[in-house]
């Protein structure tokens, strides 16, 4: 079952494909299957080419897995891992050649209780 824990658009920048993108939406993932968890750490960069455009394009998307284990979904291990969530944001962001702008929230954080 896959579920996003978090997920919040940010103010952002980066180009790719040649396209400038102004936004980018994060999250943090989880996917557990069997007695098998795991936590994934995504953002993806868009165009945002108006307020209201949160039309989320996935060719600039980078993830990379933050947690892995046999075990089930933890509140505990969720609320750990959103503690060092930005940091690994931040290092798919620059590792692509983008930057989050975290004191720039387009929309409210959605997280899953």
């Amino acid at each position: 079952m896959t579920v996003n824990i978090y997920e919040q658009y940010f103010a952002a920048s980066l180009i790719a494909n040649e396209v400038p993108r102004r936004a980018a939406l994060v999250m943090l993932i989880s996917d557990s299957e069997a007695g098998y968890i795991q936590y994934v750490a995504q953002v993806t960069f868009f165009p945002h080419r108006f307020a209201d455009d949160f039309a989320v394009s996935y060719d600039a998307c980078f993830g990379k897995v933050i947690y892995e284990a046999k075990g089930r979904r933890s509140k505990k291990r969720e609320q750990a891992l959103l503690e060092g969530f930005r940091s690994h944001i931040d290092q798919l962001a620059e590792e692509a050649g983008g930057e989050v702008f975290w004191d720039q929230p387009l929309r409210e954080a959605r997280r899953e209780v």
